[in-house]
């Protein structure tokens, strides 16, 4: 009995025992790692996941709206109100009016105090304009000039002309009671444009042959088609024969004569005046002593035809109050010359072959 538990309590031991070694094992066997799935944002990926993050960096920031940098803000300076410089400047506004504005400094004022004495304070400031229209100007040769008295504080003024298309100058200087004028400055050089479409042509504004025929042939009764050789034919007759001088206007017999009749070869050449200016709408204008009607603006144009020889055209206009009165008379010289030359030779071999 007493063996019979003895080897019981062996048995109960060595399993204990095994157990433990197994239990043992257990503890030293070492486990697997698990990989966590990469991120974006981890360090520890791999080059294409890292590729993969930058491009969505990249697509972040691209909509992204940095803050702007301002400047910082400046106080606007304000123009000197002089440059301490004898000068006058010269504009043109439209083709009737100029602008012009000045300085003058101490200093010059002082030298022509002590040049002119008790004269200075007598003296008129006043602009004087010249019309120095296709010349080159001296001082001297202006075709003409008018006087504007202005105030001892002004610095610029408005200068009506009421004559487009014409060059001016302008000097800003004193005058004296005697008359004479001291010139103190002298301005630039400036053009005033036409009031009116340019009487300069070329080939590119030239009208085709099919139009002008129409044109014409419309004016003589032909309807909106082209005449033909019967409009050339009636056109002829009315440039030699004097009763049309030029297109829309009647007149005296025309200079050119007529080409011999065995020739079909002809040349007709002719000229027209136009004469244009403005004055103040409510002014009555005489062109060599007629009345004309002015445009509301105060404009007009008048088309002539210009014979040969001395046109003197005198166009007046007197102030609605009949106080001031305006003349300018062009004068215009017409001279035509002739010169037909016959080559006998080939008049004949002309002939021979008709």
């Amino acid at each position: 009995m007493l063996k019979k538990m003895r080897s019981l309590k062996d048995k109960l031991t060595k399993k204990k025992e095994a157990k433990s070694t197994v239990s043992e094992k257990k503890k030293n066997v070492r486990r697997p790692t698990i990989k966590k799935a990469p991120t974006f944002f981890d360090e520890s990926t791999t080059s294409s996941t890292v590729i993969g993050a930058q491009e969505t960096k990249i697509e972040q920031t691209k909509f992204s709206h940095p803050e702007a940098i301002k400047a910082p803000k400046a106080m606007p300076q304000e123009l000197p109100q002089s440059y301490n410089s004898d000068r006058i400047i010269l504009q043109v506004r439209d083709p009737w009016w100029l602008h012009c504005y000045w300085e003058i400094t101490q200093n010059t004022w002082n030298k022509l105090i002590n040049k002119l004495k008790e004269l200075f304070f007598s003296a008129k400031k006043v602009l004087r304009v010249y019309d120095i229209s296709h010349i080159n100007f001296d001082g001297t040769n202006a075709h003409r000039y008018f006087d504007i008295e202005v105030r001892e504080e002004a610095n610029n003024w408005y200068i009506d002309t009421a004559a487009p298309g014409r060059s001016w100058v302008v000097d800003y200087g004193l005058r004296l009671p005697s008359g004479e004028f001291i010139t103190i400055v002298r301005s630039n050089v400036v053009s005033t444009p036409i009031d009116g479409p340019s009487w300069i042509t070329d080939e590119e504004w030239m009208v085709p042959e099919e139009m002008f025929g129409r044109l014409y042939g419309m004016g003589f009764g032909f309807g909106n088609t082209s005449p033909g050789k019967g409009w050339q034919e009636r056109l002829k007759q009315a440039l030699f024969s004097g009763v049309l001088a030029s297109p829309g206007i009647t007149s005296a017999a025309s200079p050119v004569r007529k080409p011999q009749k065995e020739r079909a070869f002809w040349l007709v050449v002719d000229c027209e005046l136009i004469v244009y200016g403005a004055t103040e709408p409510d002014a009555t204008v005489t062109v060599q002593g007629k009345p004309i009607k002015l445009r509301p603006d105060g404009t007009f144009t008048l088309r002539y035809y210009l014979p040969d020889g001395k046109q003197v055209i005198a166009v007046k206009a007197v102030s609605s109050d009949k106080v001031e009165e305006r003349t300018i008379t062009p004068i215009v010289t017409r001279q035509t010359t002739q010169e037909n030359i016959v080559n006998k030779e080939e008049e004949t071999r002309f002939f021979a072959n008709t």
